[in-house]
């Protein structure tokens, strides 16, 4: 398996280069990564032991500085030691510029500044965390997504990613001889979005988690036959009540709340 040492140098927090390193890395599931940190870098002397340590480790190295100079400093110390660096921010920020025909701000860290979008997500995921795993259904109308699902598939992680772009999610299990309570039959407000996945996927994380926790007895939470019957009663009640549905057996989490992101925008266009 071929290794890789990934140096991510930021000036602030570091998530735009966690973003960016994430969607392109899982294009090479064949490399092992070691992740070398560097954040609120704002100095030359900063720049220096970055450098030092690139040296002791080299690399490949992506970073986000909007101080020229830092920038200089560190491109040219790469330059010496012969290591690829690459500037994700400063090329699309010049662009940008250019196109504006404005000067642009050189403030480190000012995509995170405690703006309204900050406090909406604060509030978003405050919501997500007392309405998980079907907490709190008195107020259930005030969701603006209820993600419906067996056991282990994937709704509380999802329901925290969308927090992340503003979306009060809550999620509700199904559980088998259990019925769906009146407050999310009678909802609505909240886009409603049944999730599934196939089966056999489905007995083996939930194997792996008892695993990890300690029980290995059988039960019908990993007998493929009462999983697979869990399935189908979920999809009756998805297609009982009109709730659109999504496969997450071969989805991640990002690419699952994309798909309801598309579904929510387009249901507020048609309410327009």
């Amino acid at each position: 398996m071929t290794s890789l040492v990934l140096h991510k140098i930021s000036d602030s927090t570091g998530e735009t280069l966690d973003v960016v390193a994430r969607a392109c890395l899982v294009q090479f599931s064949d490399v092992k990564v070691i992740e070398k940190r560097w954040s609120m870098v704002r100095n030359g002397e900063q720049i220096d032991c970055i450098l030092a340590e690139i040296e002791k480790n080299p690399g490949f190295i992506i970073f986000t500085l909007v101080d020229d100079g830092l920038t200089e400093k560190l491109v040219y110390g790469c330059k010496k030691l012969q290591v690829p660096c690459v500037d994700l921010l400063n090329p699309v920020l010049g662009q940008l510029g250019n196109y504006l025909g404005i000067a642009r701000g050189r403030r480190p860290g000012s995509q995170h500044v405690l703006d309204a979008d900050y406090f909406s997500k604060i509030a978003a995921l405050h919501f997500v965390l007392a309405h998980d795993d079907g907490q709190s259904l008195q107020d259930i109308d005030d969701a603006d997504v209820v993600l419906m699902g067996v056991s282990r598939t994937t709704k509380t992680p999802t329901c925290i990613y969308l927090a992340n772009r503003s979306i009060k999610a809550a999620n509700v299990p199904i559980v088998p001889g259990m019925t769906v309570s009146d407050e999310i039959l009678k909802a609505k407000r909240p886009l409603i979005v049944g999730l599934t996945k196939d089966p056999r996927r489905l007995v083996q994380i939930r194997r792996q988690r008892l695993k990890m926790q300690g029980h290995l007895e059988q039960s019908d939470y990993v007998d493929l036959d009462a999983v697979a019957q869990e399935i189908r009663e979920a999809k009756r009640l998805y297609a009982q009540n009109g709730w659109p549905v999504i496969d997450v057996t071969r989805k991640s989490v990002e690419e699952t709340a994309a798909t309801i992101l598309n579904l929510y925008n387009e249901r507020l266009e048609a309410s327009y």
